[in-house]
């Protein structure tokens, strides 16, 4: 099981709920940024993936900070945002990392 299924709870989860709500993607730079639905109370912590075929190779990393958003709306604007910033700074080397 997955250190980010752990992280979210689902390990416990039924089958059909174990995969994340995704509540939107951005295309960025050849790259696909989605916003998932990470619940903090009555709040939701910024918690993303991103991904991009590299090689014939779907290649995905998932990201989670600290920030609590009290919206949706939020949640998509700034989870899109540190996408991009992650995605600037690292490039596909964001895929060599394992951790």
């Amino acid at each position: 099981m997955s250190f980010f299924k752990k992280f979210l709870g689902l390990d416990k989860a039924e089958p059909k709920d174990l995969e994340p709500k995704m509540l939107g993607e951005d295309d960025y730079k050849g790259f696909i940024i989605s916003a998932i639905e990470m619940k903090s109370g009555t709040e939701f912590q910024l918690c993303g993936r991103i991904e991009k075929e590299i090689s014939g190779e779907v290649r995905v990393k998932e990201f989670v900070r600290a920030d609590r958003l009290s919206s949706i709306e939020e949640v998509l604007k700034f989870t899109h945002k540190k996408g991009r910033q992650i995605i600037d700074e690292q490039g596909e080397a964001l895929f060599d990392r394992h951790c």
